[in-house]
């Protein structure tokens, strides 16, 4: 007989945390338990807060009848978590730790022996010159080789001053350079500004103009001299499926979030539908706390060794639950002599 409960948590970040979308100090969500009577598999249901589809008013309530459909499986039909993208990964995720027996071991690999490393991009927050200054200082310090910039948010001639620094100190073949625009840019000045921003050697840059405009992202994907991939466009589809969005649009990128885009399974059959169409893709953490950034990582790691992932999540907390990962020189590795902390 399984049992299953969940518990909410708070997260306190270590700065600001501003995108194009506002500013954030706290983030909250839920860890999901289910035990067997000798063995608790844990799964995280993390949302963000105006951009998950997620329910929140419903939130709980649908929780509390996932757990007591797994608890009494026989009788009860399985609640719909359509609407519900971070609590059917979070239970994707407490059903795989349960067969690990709560090692938290989802994928053993070459990555949770220890034996390899993931390769990340150092993030770069939104903020004022100095404060992103500072970061993009401190990211190159670290030996990162890849950087992404979020962008859109302060003076764009600022912004401009910022990637000119990067650049001056290392050139395309040393350093890749992503942006993350999360929408910002808008119909008028976009291509523009694609235009000022492609003299910088740009791997890609994310989510250029806001989600929901198809026309416009077409034409951004076929014109922009920067490749685009996409990101909060996939989130919550209404008027498309993933295959008639990509053969319309035409991304150069896609990017995964399993917590948005409602877990593993879904992300796995995006992957098959953008290796189809010859477009790249590859997974983002959305906040999550160590618990869901590690189930992240052990799956991203049985698709690709070699692509930049973006999981360098794992340090914006002061109160995150200590474990095996660690980043170290642009990788993300797990170190397995190191136990987890009490979720």
């Amino acid at each position: 007989m399984l049992k299953a409960y969940f518990k909410k948590y708070e997260l306190q970040f270590r700065f600001n945390a501003v995108t194009s979308r506002g500013e954030m100090k706290f983030k909250h969500g839920y860890f999901l338990f289910i035990g067997d009577g000798i063995n608790t598999g844990v799964g995280e249901c993390s949302f963000i807060e105006g951009l998950s589809i997620d329910n929140l008013e419903s939130y709980e309530a649908t929780l509390q009848l996932l757990c007591q459909h797994i608890e009494n499986t026989d009788s009860h039909p399985a609640p719909s978590l359509d609407g519900f993208p971070s609590i059917r990964f979070g239970w994707e995720m407490a059903k795989l730790d349960l067969e690990a027996k709560g090692t938290k071991i989802l994928y053993q690999s070459d990555f949770t022996d220890g034996v390899k490393r993931i390769p990340i991009n150092g993030l770069v927050w939104m903020g004022n010159k100095d404060f992103m200054l500072e970061q993009i200082r401190q990211k190159l310090q670290d030996g990162f080789r890849c950087i992404k910039v979020k962008v859109g948010a302060i003076n764009f001639d600022d912004e401009i001053m910022l990637l000119d620094f990067i650049r001056q100190k290392f050139p395309a073949d040393i350093l890749e350079l992503r942006l993350d625009a999360n929408g910002a840019f808008k119909v008028g000045e976009v291509l523009k500004k694609l235009d000022i921003l492609s003299k910088f050697h740009i791997h890609s840059i994310e989510q250029p103009v806001k989600q929901g405009q198809p026309e416009l992202m077409k034409n951004v994907c076929s014109q922009s001299p920067i490749p685009v991939a996409l990101d909060e466009e996939l989130i919550d589809l209404k008027e498309a499926t993933p295959t008639e969005l990509l053969k319309f649009i035409l991304p150069q990128y896609i990017i995964l979030k399993p917590s948005l885009l409602g877990g593993i399974e879904v992300c796995n059959a995006w992957i098959k539908l953008a290796e189809e169409h010859r477009i790249g893709w590859w997974a983002t953490s959305a906040l999550e706390s160590n618990v869901g950034l590690n189930a992240i990582a052990q799956w991203v790691f049985t698709k690709s060794e070699s692509i930049v992932q973006g999981l360098g999540t794992g340090g914006l907390y002061t109160s995150n639950i200590s474990s095996p990962l660690f980043t170290q020189h642009g990788y993300l590795g797990y170190n397995p002599a190191i136990k987890w902390g009490e979720v």
